[in-house]
């Protein structure tokens, strides 16, 4: 049944709580929490810890609504190029998709795929292999029929020179090969997802000529159907920023629309995700930057330690401009981690871990990216930091991945 809780946060802002205060006192976890930031209905015992906790009743703390329940039986089928690690993959899973190919080039990203999703029809091959094949007979699926295609193609500059710029002008690149498959498959919808900086690459070139090709494939993007997203705001503890670009087919743009998803109001720290993390793999500071970091407050930087001690660390560092809050940088437990990246150190990006003074492991990375624990990493240890650093937060997958399926479902219905 339907619910909203705004009654509930109304009453902790005149009780002058915060939502964390509601966690600790009920005992809640943040699961219940997250769930409830999403107006979703929670466990009667749940609910009874809260009442208890806050001296109130049921009808204090949410309202049920009419709104009509939808049942997803149906599973929508989706192909991912440049799977990666499975971040955005096992968000679109759980949102109720069912992947019919995975293509990956790297071999210890194929392999945790592999390992964590045997079903999975993963193949590891250059895209560029793929690509030239006829792509209904490698998926046995017929032009039009799939339902999505997503991923997100790291893009290289293009050439101006002087021309028209289509699709064969952007051979060469891996984004060549994701248009390809637009143009041979035909996919109801795509999820094109990439780096916030690919909106002032090359002046901002680069992306208007992706979505030239896109809509040259025939696919319509409208303004609000392009945005970049702070996972932060989707139950990842994490400020990480991603552009989202959807595209839905030309004859079917008139039968269904597409909204982004809507911020949640809890917004998740490492206090959530970093207490009960299991233990695993990392790689550790040297000891001569361990003793400098074990002088940094949590939430501090190199501002925070003696100057001289600072300035020994920083060498050229410290005479350059800017902040550099970035080095000899610690978190605090009462804030999200910064983007997670692919290696555990380096200089100008520290991310130490708010307790102790080291990197975070890649376990307590993965669940800063939202990844289930069960979730197992392929390769060197380096190699699982990459293959994490580089992954789209599931949370976020999951939540982009929902609103796609109330567009499909809208096709289904004949809306």
């Amino acid at each position: 049944m339907p619910v909203c809780y705004d009654k509930l946060w109304d009453l902790l802002d005149n009780r002058n709580m915060k939502k964390t205060d509601l966690k600790d006192i009920a005992g809640i976890s943040f699961n219940v929490l997250a769930k409830m930031g999403k107006n979703e209905t929670i466990s009667i015992e749940s609910v009874e810890k809260i009442c208890v906790a806050l001296n109130c009743d049921i009808g204090d703390m949410m309202n049920i609504t009419k709104e009509s329940v939808k049942v997803h039986n149906k599973k929508f089928t989706c192909i991912e190029l440049f799977a990666g690690a499975g971040g955005l993959a096992l968000g679109i899973e759980k949102a109720g998709f069912e992947a019919i190919g995975l293509i990956e080039f790297d071999k210890d990203a194929a392999d945790t795929l592999k390992r964590n999703r045997p079903e999975w029809n993963v193949i590891h091959d250059d895209i560029a292999n793929i690509s030239c094949l006829d792509l209904e007979e490698y998926f046995n699926i017929k032009k039009g029929e799939l339902d999505l295609l997503s991923g997100g193609a790291p893009c290289q500059s293009f050439s101006y020179a002087g021309k028209r710029l289509g699709l064969e002008d952007a051979r060469g690149t891996l984004f060549y090969h994701y248009a390809k498959f637009l143009e041979k498959l035909r996919p109801k919808m795509f999820l094109f997802e990439n780096v916030k900086g690919l909106l002032s690459h090359d002046k901002g070139r680069t992306y208007q000529t992706i979505l030239e090709i896109f809509e040259q494939a025939g696919y319509t993007i409208a303004d609000h159907q392009k945005k970049v997203l702070n996972a932060w705001d989707y139950g990842v503890a994490q400020k990480r920023e991603r552009l989202i670009t959807i595209g839905i087919r030309n004859d079917l743009v008139d039968k269904t629309e597409f909204a982004f998803p809507e911020p949640h109001q809890y917004k998740p720290v490492l206090r959530d995700i970093l207490l009960d993390c299991p233990e695993s793999e990392g790689s550790p500071y040297s000891e001569y930057k361990q003793k400098i970091f074990e002088l940094v407050p949590p939430g501090g930087y190199w501002r925070d330690i003696p100057e001289e001690i600072a300035k020994e660390y920083m060498k050229s560092c410290w005479y350059m401009g800017g902040g550099r809050t970035g080095i000899l940088r610690r978190l605090s437990l009462d804030e999200p981690s910064l983007a997670v990246l692919t290696s555990p150190s380096q200089k100008q990006t520290d991310r130490c871990h708010p307790l102790e003074a080291r990197p975070f492991t890649i376990r307590e990375n993965a669940r800063c990216q939202s990844f289930p624990d069960e979730w197992q990493f392929c390769g060197s240890v380096g190699q699982q930091y990459k293959q994490v650093g580089n992954a789209v937060p599931v949370n976020l997958a999951y939540e982009i991945a929902l609103k796609i399926r109330e567009s499909l479902e809208e096709l289904e219905c004949g809306h």
